[in-house]
């Protein structure tokens, strides 16, 4: 039997229960944090790329698969393919009047995602949250938060090696007054604030949680919040980045900066 993907998980606990609006976020979570290999009608050309589209009967679809195999086993040829984060793609399709066709024909997570909903995906993924400053009076640990939220948090994080040592979540108070819980980054690679700040509010959207729940923060290993953070807060560690390649090819869509475009 063939191993589940963790797509094929995601979807498998969507179709599951169709009226659970958290069992639907989750899978598009899964599919916009997900690698897919997308079918190309030829090869790319420099940073454009040409997805093959096929127009059917409940509208016009590109194909994703997420394992290569799964392309391969559905093409039964050799075929031009690209691979993308699910977010790329969806930024990608945005306004395109394109859904997409993921696993078609060769999984259990087999599924056509209509425009509408790969726009509001990449709507969804566009958010970026607010930046705001405040002194912290006092620390405590987290209470109250819910499960789902804890587990969002964790596989998100998981995503995010490299970008920051370590994450802890506390409940705080602030000088001034108000109070909360707040996520904070401890050596946090420069540059990758807003990069993470975002991952956690995907974070609570997916999980269907207000964005106002939770406070991100970022703090130097040498701070003293950080000593007092590690005393009471959650610990999340991050994992470490993989050893970057000496030589890599272009490939579209490896710089989140630069997304393919549509020829």
């Amino acid at each position: 039997m063939t191993e589940m993907t963790p797509l094929d998980l995601a979807h498998a606990a969507m179709e599951a229960a169709p009226e659970d609006d958290a069992a639907r976020l989750r899978f598009f979570e899964r599919l916009a944090d997900c690698e897919l290999f997308i079918l190309l009608d030829k090869e790319p050309e420099g940073d454009r790329i040409s997805p093959e589209i096929f127009d059917t009967g409940e509208g016009r679809f590109v194909l994703v698969f997420d394992r290569e195999e799964r392309l391969a086993q559905f093409a039964d040829r050799i075929v031009p393919y690209a691979a993308l984060s699910g977010r790329v793609i969806a930024a990608m399709l945005a306004g395109q009047g394109i859904g997409l066709g993921v696993n078609l024909e060769v999984a259990p997570s087999s599924i056509l995602i209509p425009d509408a909903a790969m726009g509001w995906l990449a709507e969804t993924l566009s958010h970026a949250p607010g930046e705001v400053e405040a002194a912290i009076s006092e620390v405590r640990p987290p209470q109250g938060l819910p499960e789902v939220l804890l587990t969002a948090l964790d596989a998100k994080l998981a995503t995010s090696g490299g970008l920051a040592k370590m994450a802890y979540l506390a409940a705080v108070t602030y000088e001034g007054g108000g109070s909360g819980h707040l996520l904070a980054f401890v050596g946090a690679r420069p540059g990758s604030e807003g990069a993470l700040a975002k991952a956690v509010g995907e974070a609570l959207t997916f999980s269907g949680i207000e964005a106002g729940a939770l406070d991100v923060g970022f703090f130097a290993a040498r701070d003293e919040i950080s000593a007092r953070l590690s005393r009471v807060g959650l610990r999340f560690d991050l994992p470490e980045p993989a050893s970057a390649p000496t030589h890599a090819p272009q490939i579209p869509g490896a710089d989140p900066a630069k997304p393919p475009r549509l020829k």
